[in-house]
C-alpha cells in the first residue's frame, strides 16, 4: 500500500482520504493512528478542539497538536478571505469549521458568514465584540459588507462564553430584526448559530425566527 505522501502525489489532495491527509500532517506514514483518530473524532469535531483536548488523543502529542492547530487556523483564515474552493453550506454543522475560533472566546463575538446563490461561502465578517444588544449589532453593520460582497444570503453566528447555548430573548429579537431587514434588501438570513466550547444551537432548527 502506498504511503500517504505517495498517494497524495498520485491523486492530488482532492483524491486523498481524510485519514491520509491527517497522516501527512501528523507524519504518521504507517497510518498507525490516523484512521482511529478520525473514527473517534470526525473531522468537523477535530478541527474545533483546543490543544488540551487534542493532546489527550492517542498519537497526538504537544508538537503534533500545535501542528494541527496551525494547519486548521491557516485553513480558517483562507476561508475567511474567500480563498480556495468555497465550501457549500447545506446544514448547520457545515458552518462550524468556519466559526470554530470563537467557540472558546471569553467575550461574545458576533459574526456573519456570507454566501453566494449556490450557498457557497464567500467570506466571513466579524461584526461586533461584546454583549449583544441593538446598539452594538445593527442590521447596517451586517448588510453593508453583505451588499459589498454581492451575497445572496447570510448566516449569523455568535458564541456564549458561559457554555450554555440557549438563546436569550435579545438573541432571538436581534435575529428577527436582521432577518426582516434582509427581506427588504433581498438577502435572506438562513440561520443564526449559537456556539460554545462543547455545544451549538441552530435558531432555524429550533424554529425561533
Amino acid at each position: 500500500m502506498n504511503q500517504p505522501w505517495e498517494k497524495l502525489r498520485l491523486v492530488g489532495p482532492e483524491g486523498a482520504k481524510n485519514e491520509e491527509l491527517l497522516a501527512i500532517v501528523l507524519r504518521d506514514g504507517s497510518m498507525t493512528f490516523s484512521p482511529a483518530i478520525l473514527r473517534d473524532h470526525p473531522v468537523e469535531q477535530l478541527i474545533t478542539m483546543p490543544r488540551d483536548k487534542l493532546t489527550k488523543i492517542k498519537g497526538i502529542g504537544i508538537r503534533k497538536a500545535d501542528t494541527l492547530l496551525a494547519a486548521f487556523e491557516l485553513a480558517r483564515r483562507g476561508l475567511g478571505q474567500g480563498l480556495g474552493i468555497m465550501p457549500s453550506i447545506s446544514r448547520p454543522t457545515d458552518v462550524l469549521p468556519i466559526i470554530a475560533d470563537i467557540r472558546d472566546k471569553k467575550k461574545e463575538y458576533f459574526l456573519a458568514v456570507f454566501l453566494n446563490a449556490r450557498n457557497q461561502v464567500i467570506c466571513r465578517e466579524d461584526v461586533a465584540i461584546g454583549s449583544l444588544n441593538a446598539s452594538l449589532v445593527h442590521p447596517r453593520e451586517v448588510f453593508f459588507p453583505a451588499v459589498g460582497s454581492s451575497a445572496a444570503s447570510i448566516i449569523l453566528a455568535h458564541n456564549h462564553p458561559s457554555g450554555d447555548v440557549t438563546p436569550s430573548a435579545e438573541d432571538i429579537g436581534l435575529t428577527r430584526r436582521i432577518s426582516q431587514a434582509g427581506e427588504i434588501l433581498g438577502i435572506e438570513v438562513l440561520d443564526h448559530i449559537v456556539v460554545a466550547s462543547e455545544k451549538f444551537l441552530s435558531l432555524k432548527e429550533a424554529e425561533l425566527f
